[in-house]
């Protein structure tokens, strides 16, 4: 690695986040329209300014080194910041607005992230909600093709996903504590109950989403995972859940956090269980948010706290 030295160029940090995003330098350097040996250079350039490998290079384009991964966030920082000056003090329109976020099948996050569009000033913006697996969502943040990740613990996972968070530089950040419900379809018979019991649900059919490769009881996004039921169906996304609760009165386990406006059909019960779910979301330990995913954080809380659950942090 070349010996290290100073200046930094703005130029030279929006690049590298072009490069990181599109995970090829090549594709960078079309979409910025610039020719590929200036990208490929100036990414050569910012490695030797900070003294450390940022990309690792592959016939198949290129992936972030732990360093380049935690130097992207600064970058980020610093481009957008650079961007509010100059939209304040020399009368720039506001820059085109980018976020990414992964989270576990939550309509509080669309919900969020809808609030968040409505309000933005932006012509132009690019915003990402991933709804995925548990293990993909805390991948998607380490590896920074995500901000922000949303997912829960609770006592039966808390051990082994705060470790996997510590390995991967991560940390959890509370938001809030919920009461385990079940969502079922308004023309469920149990629907018309305050509260349902674990014996209530003996017939009734339970939907999970599917955890794929890594479809261990921790990474379950349902609570009471190692519950056997007789009659258990396993999906990828939350249309198909919420279509089998109305056409088979299935049922599953959230947080009795649901949207009217964007689920009407579905309604949430409270489950008589010994249990909490904490919610919360994930992000880089040394990295600080930048200003849109403060924003959404600021959105999902407002979502959030009128339901009656309880606000942490």
């Amino acid at each position: 690695m070349a010996k290290r030295s100073s200046g930094i160029t703005l130029q030279q940090l929006t690049y590298y986040i072009e490069v990181a995003a599109e995970g090829s330098i090549s594709a960078a350097a079309d979409l910025l329209y610039v020719a590929q040996p200036t990208m490929s250079a100036a990414m050569k350039d910012l490695e030797g300014r900070v003294g450390r490998a940022l990309l690792v290079r592959s016939a198949r384009g290129v992936t972030l080194t732990t360093d380049g991964a935690e130097f992207l966030g600064y970058a980020r920082q610093v481009v957008e910041q650079v961007a509010l000056l100059e939209q304040r003090y020399l009368g720039r329109p506001p820059s085109r607005r980018l976020l990414g976020v992964s989270t576990q099948h939550y309509s509080f996050a669309v919900d969020a992230l809808v609030r968040m569009v409505k309000g933005t000033s932006a012509a132009e913006y690019e915003f990402s909600l991933r709804e995925t697996r548990t293990w993909d969502i805390i991948e998607d943040v380490r590896t920074l093709r995500s901000e922000l990740g949303i997912l829960y613990r609770n006592d039966f996972n808390r051990n082994v996903i705060n470790k996997l968070l510590r390995d991967s530089g991560l940390a959890f950040h509370p938001l809030f504590v919920a009461e385990p419900h079940i969502f079922i379809s308004r023309k469920n018979p149990l629907a018309s109950r305050g509260r349902v019991t674990l014996a209530d649900l003996a017939d009734v059919p339970r939907l999970t989403f599917d955890q794929g490769a890594n479809n261990s009881f921790y990474f379950a996004e349902e609570i009471l995972s190692t519950l056997s039921s007789p009659q258990e169906i396993r999906v990828s996304d939350r249309a198909t859940i919420f279509n089998l609760m109305i056409g088979l009165d299935g049922y599953t386990i959230s947080t009795g956090i649901i949207s009217d406006d964007l689920d009407p059909e579905i309604v949430a019960i409270p489950l008589e269980v010994d249990e909490r779910i904490e919610i919360g979301w994930i992000g880089h330990s040394a990295i600080p948010l930048t200003e849109q995913a403060r924003r959404f954080l600021a959105e999902l809380r407002t979502v959030v706290s009128g339901f009656g659950v309880t606000l942490l942090g």
